[in-house]
Parts: structure tokens; sequence; C-alpha cells
């Protein structure tokens, strides 16, 4: 058969052609370009990493700014309660001191207060008796006809006032 003979000399051609291109691709695909191709894929790794561990490094300084800023923070805040304690303190020793001050000046001016009423009662019952001894020496004089001195009179006013 003709057709089976002509196999070897067809396939054999074929065999050449697909064994150059083959060759050709793997040397030029396989040989030149894929090594640039894993030259990038192992850059762009060790970029990732090296961004990678960049970025754990500023994580790590972020959280230790972080802590150091919270420490201030909490004593600041700790120095400003003891400075509003210290002026609330202060602000209430002053008032207190004020208030002594106030009810000092009160105390003595209530009890001049009380001096001058007292004097001012004594004056007005000595008024009052001798207004009273003096209308009860008229009222003697009046109805029974008899002069009172007027020390008789006021003895018997301050008695019958004492009652």
């Amino acid at each position: 058969m003709p057709q089976i003979a002509q196999l070897s000399a067809t396939y054999a051609s074929q065999i050449f052609w697909i064994l150059l291109v083959f060759g050709f691709v793997f040397f030029v695909i396989g040989k030149g370009m894929v090594p640039k191709v894993m030259a990038t894929v192992e850059a762009r790794d060790k970029q990732i990493a090296s961004d990678l561990a960049a970025a754990e490094q500023a994580r790590n300084a972020a959280d230790a700014e972080e802590e150091a800023w919270r420490k201030r923070e909490n004593e600041n805040r700790a120095k400003a309660q003891a400075i509003i304690s210290a002026a609330k303190a202060d602000a209430a020793k002053t008032t207190e001191d004020r208030l002594a001050e106030v009810n000092a000046r009160l105390d003595t001016r209530v009890n001049e207060a009380d001096v001058r009423i007292a004097a001012s009662r004594d004056a007005a019952m000595y008024e009052i008796e001798a207004v009273a001894a003096e209308a009860a020496g008229d009222i003697v004089t009046r109805i029974a006809g008899i002069t009172v001195d007027d020390a008789t009179a006021r003895a018997a006013v301050k008695s019958a006032m004492r009652h």
C-alpha cells in the first residue's frame, strides 16, 4: 500500500518541524523569558516581604508611640485632677476664711446691737418708770389730795413693775 509507505516520510518531516518549533519555544521562552519572569516574581515577592516587614515595624512603632501617648495623657489627666483638687481645696479654704471673717464681723455687730438694744431698753424702762412715777404722783395728788415725793413714787412704780 502506497499510503503506508508515505507515512514514514511524512511523519519524519512533521516530527522534525515539531521538534524544531518546540526546541525554539523551549529555548526562547523557557531559557529566555521564563527566568526574567521568575526574577520579576522573586523581586516582587522580596518587595512584598520587605514592605510587610516595614509595615510591621511601623505598626510596632505606632503601637509604642500610642502607648507612650496614653501614658502621658493619663499622667497629664492625673496632674490636672490634682490641680483641680488643689484649686477646690484652696477655694474652700479661702471661702471658709472669708466666712469666718464675715461671721466674726457679724458677731461683733450683733453684740454691739445687743448692747445698744439693752441700753435703749434700760433707757426706755427708765423713761417709762419716770412717766409712770409722775403719773402715779399726779393720780395720788388728785384722788387722795396727798403730795407724794418723786423717790417714793418711783419706788412704788418699780415694785409694781417687778410683779
